[in-house]
């Protein structure tokens, strides 16, 4: 086990990796509401610095980039999943694969793939009816997945082949769950959990490996597996590259999308006047009609609110960097190797950044209002060169997603009370989101 040199003195030390994985969500409320900008705890065998200034997230992400890493940590079991795919590989092999993937992420490419967005989403509405009781965040999935697979592997998943990789995304969460226990274990030792993993990230292998099988006989487009195909066939790539690819972009393309809409609908549900603002605006700006890319660009209220839901709920929750030299942040003069976490939902709901951060207010984000924050006291994507690449395409997605459902339904949160999470790899609400279809009528706001 490496070991790494002690942090500086006067740099408070919080707690422990029992206290964080009990509850990360109020271990890092907590952290920044006591000790502010940055203070010092142990996770697993590290000792780690979490940051909650958005200069200093600022910084690392973007200013001084070049200072950190992925931290190893986060290339073990999550290595064996996503391999080399873009969101764990460094230095010139992400660099390649960045270039290589950008030509399947070009907005014009993107504003072709509206209509392909809506006719998926209404079909799987096409069924709902009034007071049926619908697990949102089940039914997203399903249909985030099927979108990312159309849109970057160019082809149809189909009922079997989704039912196959959404049976296996519950053992590959339970990987990632915090537990101070697995932080200690060494990765070799065999446990049933670790088993399930395997077994269900072959499983996942298998969906991909029947999709390459037929792609290989027609691999021209745009989408990101003829991209890859091509250069696997010109040796520009390995063949192993190409399924860390798509694995990455089947589980990364997919969870956050609809975790963002999952959570949405969950805030509009709780705030009636939000929900009443966001149907009258589809109302003026649809019509009749299904939404489309340019009705996405014009839905300004939407779009208020999916951002206003991913800074409340952000799916990805925080992130992690190590160093790669000695850094100052935060005032502190920190060794090269030192491990640093910039929690989205610390930043995200700090008083110092946002009136009664707990609120759900769209319009914090008219443009006048967004202005007075520092820039990275929002953060959902990252940021700097490795900010997710499918950005654009999932801020699309979820609007015209939103605009479809919308058109014609109001959501009810079946449960009461407080929304409870789990965190894994993304933040997922802990017991599903059973909401209740309301028919929108001709009155109905």
């Amino acid at each position: 086990m490496a070991t790494h040199p002690p942090g500086p003195k006067g740099l408070p030390v919080v707690g422990s990796t029992h206290h964080y994985a009990r509850d990360p969500f109020r271990f890092i409320e907590a952290v920044r509401d006591a000790y502010g900008d940055a203070a010092r705890f142990t996770l697993g065998p590290r000792e780690t610095y979490l940051l909650t200034n958005p200069g200093d997230v600022e910084r690392v992400l973007v200013r001084e980039e070049g200072s950190f890493r992925k931290p190893d940590f986060q290339t073990d079991a999550l290595g064996e999943l996503l391999g080399e795919g873009l969101l764990l590989s460094e230095g010139n092999a992400w660099r390649r694969m960045r270039e290589l993937s950008q030509p399947a992420f070009d907005m014009r490419r993107l504003a072709g793939m509206g209509s392909m967005m809506v006719e998926r989403t209404e079909r799987a509405i096409e069924d709902w009816a009034e007071d049926d009781c619908r697990d949102v965040e089940l039914e997203t999935a399903r249909l985030t997945v099927g979108i990312i697979v159309e849109a970057m592997f160019g082809t149809d998943l189909g009922e079997d082949r989704t039912r196959r990789v959404q049976e296996n995304l519950e053992p590959l969460g339970r990987r990632f769950e915090p537990d101070p226990l697995r932080f200690l274990m060494p990765e070799w030792l065999p446990t049933r959990e670790r088993s399930s993993y395997r077994a269900s990230i072959r499983a996942l292998e298998g969906v991909l490996d029947e999709i390459v099988r037929e792609r290989r006989t027609d691999p021209e487009g745009n989408d990101l597996l003829s991209i890859l195909l091509r250069a696997e066939r010109s040796g520009a790539i390995p063949e192993e590259r190409v399924r860390d690819e798509l694995m990455t972009m089947l589980l990364a393309g997919h969870d956050t999308t609809a975790l963002s809409l999952t959570y949405t609908w969950y805030l509009l549900s709780e705030n009636p006047d939000a929900e009443r603002r966001f149907h009258e605006e589809l109302d003026a700006v649809l019509g009749d009609g299904p939404p489309t890319v340019a009705d996405a660009r014009t839905l300004e209220y939407t779009g208020r609110v999916l951002t206003e839901a991913m800074r409340l709920y952000p799916p990805v929750y925080t992130l992690f960097r190590e160093s790669v030299e000695p850094v100052e942040l935060a005032g502190y003069e920190l060794p090269a190797g030192s491990l640093f976490m910039l929690p989205q939902w610390g930043v995200h709901r700090d008083p110092r950044w946002y009136d009664e951060p707990e609120r759900f207010d769209p319009d914090r984000w008219l443009p006048e209002r967004a202005a007075e924050r520092p820039r990275f006291a929002y953060f959902p994507f990252g940021g700097g060169s490795r900010s997710c690449i499918g950005r654009q395409f999932s801020l699309l997605e979820a609007t015209l997603i939103l605009g479809t459902v919308g058109r014609n339904y109001r959501l009810e949160r079946v449960d009461e009370g407080p929304l409870d999470l789990r965190a894994s790899l993304t933040m997922h609400p802990a017991n599903g989101m059973e909401m209740r279809v309301r028919e929108r009528g001709d009155a109905d706001g």
